[in-house]
């Protein structure tokens, strides 16, 4: 519901993606490719229609249980790194695992941070890191529990060219690494075209998807 009544943001997907399989959403700004992304994770809720991952119907779960699913089975990395300014590197990577229980947390999070090029920042806080070095940790914190499905929104929106490719590069192999699930919202032709499959919304609606390249897991 906004101000002037409800407004669809989208309308008549209907989509699937199978495991291990990586996804790139395009279209342009207000196409519905982050709110589709969200639903996904559970982030937000469907008004009407079911969103199904891992055998779970995301819709009939409430908040405390989505994140308990979450937890376990997924990870997300966002355009903005959303990592904890009063926690270093090490500490922000290890948090998911100590939450969910996992007992070399932190000896999980300094292989994570070296698989990304930063175990000499362990000790570091976000403040004290470029951008490029910020959305690394990040990424290493979202795998570190070896989720099935991986969430990415723009997840090199914020860094230059450079660092971007490098971020993705690093995304993608992580990915092919722990054989997870990999949905990727971005406005890059070059990074949607690294992923086995492109779907490309406008208006809140899938117009147009390409096959599954030759070669990408079933």
């Amino acid at each position: 519901m906004g101000n002037a009544g409800p407004v669809d943001i989208l309308n008549g997907v209907s989509l699937t993606i199978s495991k291990g399989e990586s996804v790139s959403l395009v279209g342009p700004s207000g196409s519905g490719k982050s709110s589709l992304l969200m639903l996904m994770g559970g982030l937000e809720r469907p008004t009407s229609g079911t969103v199904r991952a891992l055998d779970y119907d995301l819709g009939r779960m409430d908040e405390d249980a989505l994140a308990r699913f979450r937890r376990s089975h997924m990870g997300v990395v966002f355009q903005s790194f959303h990592l904890i300014p009063t926690m270093t590197a090490i500490e922000n990577v290890a948090t998911p695992l100590e939450l969910a229980g996992v007992r070399d947390a932190f000896a999980r999070a300094a292989a994570e941070l070296e698989a990304v090029g930063l175990a000499h920042r362990a000790d570091h806080y976000p403040a004290q890191m470029s951008g490029g070095e910020q959305q690394r940790v990040a990424l290493a914190r979202a795998v570190a529990p070896r989720p099935a499905i991986l969430l990415a929104d723009e997840p090199t929106g914020n860094l230059d060219a450079t660092n971007g490719a490098q971020i993705m590069d690093l995304l993608m192999g992580l990915q092919n690494r722990d054989g997870a699930t990999l949905i990727l919202v971005t406005h890059s032709p070059e990074l949607a075209a690294k992923c086995d499959r492109m779907i490309t919304l406008r208006d809140g609606r899938v117009v147009s998807e390409t096959p599954p390249q030759a070669g990408s897991r079933p």
